[in-house]
């Protein structure tokens, strides 16, 4: 039985095909549409889930789409009226759009299918809802290695549900207590990203990699003035601060005063203000996960964990709840944003409505490492490199591995595209670029003429799965790069009193360990631990950088530009290998030089994109 799960509409739209609870396929739209966080209807990426598949759509039991539109206008409409008359304007613009689009929103899937699949088949009667918080439980539950887990979810918000608690047993996966819109962590954590400057959905990173630049030295008032938080880690919002419930921003002129200010302009200088706030949100979200995380293992006696939604992807709290070893293991969901909710929101007709046993694997998850888009054959890559005028070398297997990895100890950065694409928000060795780990100026040279980023944030290592105890304090396994961790202090250089004197930005060029291009400021690193059974191209790489320089790291940060999604064809990874500073593009056996491209190929994209 095939079932198609479904998420569109709000942001990071996608789509993903389960066959007996088997995971065949998923896709974000944006790497089709190259439009980074696309909302719209998932045509292309249901296209390639069947194409993957090779089924043609009569063979689709269900599609089932990952949330309840009903549910969300209840919510809009009674929010409205709770906080009436504050927000008008807002309900003026909003309503209109609800009525013409959203409200009706079942019709609108189905007349998106009948264009995407064709009529042959009566849509309206295989078309099944789930809602936003058991979609994103079930796509922490379902493809995890555990028989029994608690699973908890935070984001923004779903319908209602802004955090949820359930307890997953076999095929069952039960709701047990809910945190309801407004009180949101993850609209708490966006309103500091918009305060920050950075742009809603997208700048949490930024704002999570500026934190150890700052001091928490907000903490206190955010307490006192914005946050009640409970012993149990629930907790309540005072909205007088926030707009984000009825208005157009996210906060307001009370709390403009209550940190001294307006918010900070988009693209202007970031001062000590931004990295202490950064510093200041982001401990308070670690203290609410971490007491919402002993509370449930005290409540419940269970030993795993499941993490999903957008807050799950903050790995600095994710590692801490590993380190404080609350539950025996830890297992989070790789695409824990909107777009993994198409995921659970099959393996929840699956499982829950099906009611279809599970075939557990010992200690071993069903995501596949989550290389679950497209591949390009051999043939593929040189019709698409042809059709760039591209010039290439094709290389054995063994040649490629070795020529690559001397590139590496020649200090080339170096796109990195291989195998099937990564479903969610993380390059894992797919569509990466890659680099020395060990050059002190890697990391600013990554982001200024590569990545065309601020030049704080922080790159993260991929690392030989057996060699993670021997760099890292941490010894759990992060397949996923979805924990933090410090590296362990035989690895690390000592800083003179001048340099631990310094504050803010300033840190930023100070060599801290033998690896300084993915060694944050406060010694730590999103490790990606890298595993032979499920990217053994990858593996092999890493192996042989290993054996020639005896360090078993390369960074690693997606394939692409500020603004543009992460690379999915060759032509995509061809126009950004041509965008950038990148030295060298290897996409399955082929190797590209920069040196041999013709210069009239070269593309300026510093001014082409909305960066964000």
């Amino acid at each position: 039985m095939f079932i198609l799960g479904i998420s569109a509409f709000y942001h990071d739209s996608a789509a993903c095909l389960v066959k007996d609870g088997d995971i065949i396929s998923a896709a974000q739209e944006e790497r089709f549409t190259r439009v980074k966080h696309d909302a719209a209807f998932p045509a292309n990426s249901i296209r390639y889930c069947l194409g993957e598949a090779k089924i043609n759509p009569e063979q689709i039991s269900n599609i089932v789409f990952y949330e309840k539109p009903f549910l969300k206008f209840e919510r809009l409409l009674e929010t409205y009226l709770a906080f009436a008359p504050r927000g008008f304007k807002s309900f003026v613009k909003s309503i209109p759009i609800w009525i013409k689009d959203k409200l009706f929103q079942k019709h609108t899937l189905i007349k998106e299918l009948n264009s995407v699949l064709g009529k042959s088949v009566d849509w309206r009667k295989r078309l099944l809802f789930s809602e936003h918080h058991l979609s994103h439980a079930a796509s922490a539950f379902y493809p995890s290695p555990f028989e029994r887990a608690a699973v908890i979810t935070l984001d923004g918000v779903g319908e209602w549900t802004t955090t949820s608690f359930s307890l997953g047993n076999k095929n069952e996966l039960k709701v047990i207590k809910e945190i309801k819109f407004p009180h949101s962590l993850g609209l708490l954590y966006s309103a500091f990203t918009y305060y920050a400057g950075f742009k809603v959905n997208s700048g949490e990173y930024k704002l999570m990699g500026l934190a150890p630049y700052g001091e928490p030295i907000y903490v206190d008032k955010i307490k006192d003035k914005l946050i009640n938080i409970a012993d149990d880690g629930s907790f309540q919002l005072n909205m007088s601060y926030f707009d984000f419930a009825t208005g157009l921003k996210m906060t307001n002129k009370k709390f403009d005063k209550l940190f001294g200010g307006p918010p900070r302009g988009p693209e202007s200088k970031i001062t000590q203000r931004e990295m202490d706030i950064a510093a200041s949100i982001q401990k308070i979200t670690e203290e609410i996960v971490l007491k919402i995380a002993k509370n449930i293992a005290l409540e419940t006696g269970e030993k795993n964990l499941c993490l999903a939604g957008g807050v799950a992807l903050n790995c600095v709290a994710n590692g801490i709840i590993s380190r404080e070893k609350i539950f025996d293991n830890i297992w989070i969901q790789p695409a824990s944003g909107d777009a993994g909710g198409a995921l659970g929101a099959c393996l929840a007709a699956w499982f829950i409505h099906y009611k279809k046993n599970r075939k557990l694997i010992p200690k071993q998850d069903t995501m596949k490492g989550a290389f679950l888009g497209p591949k390009f054959s051999n043939n593929n890559v040189e019709a698409e490199l042809n059709a760039c005028k591209a010039i290439y070398k094709k290389f054995s297997e063994d040649d490629l591995i070795d020529t690559v990895s001397n590139f590496l100890v020649e200090k080339k950065a170096i796109g990195w595209m291989q195998g099937r694409m990564e479903f969610g928000p993380r390059a894992l060795g797919s569509r990466s670029i890659i680099a020395d780990p060990r050059l002190p100026t890697m990391q600013k040279q990554l982001n200024l003429k590569i990545k065309y980023r601020e030049s704080f944030r922080p790159f993260a290592p991929s690392i030989l799965s057996e060699h993670v105890r021997d760099w890292f304090e941490d010894e759990n396994e992060s397949p996923y790069m979805l924990m933090v961790s410090k590296l362990k202090k035989n690895h690390r250089k000592m800083m003179t009193d001048k340099e631990k004197s310094l504050f803010g930005i300033d840190k930023l060029n100070i060599e801290r360990s033998s690896v300084p291009a993915i060694t944050h400021v406060d010694y730590s690193a999103r490790i990606q631990t890298v595993h032979y059974q499920t990217n053994p191209r990858f593996y092999s790489l890493l192996s042989k950088f290993n054996e020639k320089t005896g360090c078993p790291i390369i960074v690693n940060t997606s394939f692409n530009v500020r603004g543009e999604p992460i690379v999915c064809s060759p032509a995509d990874a061809f126009k950004c290998f041509m965008s950038t500073d990148l030295d060298i593009l290897c996409i399955e056996d082929y190797i590209l030089l920069k040196e041999e491209q013709n210069d009239a190929l070269k593309i300026n994209y510093t001014n082409k994109y909305d960066l964000d």
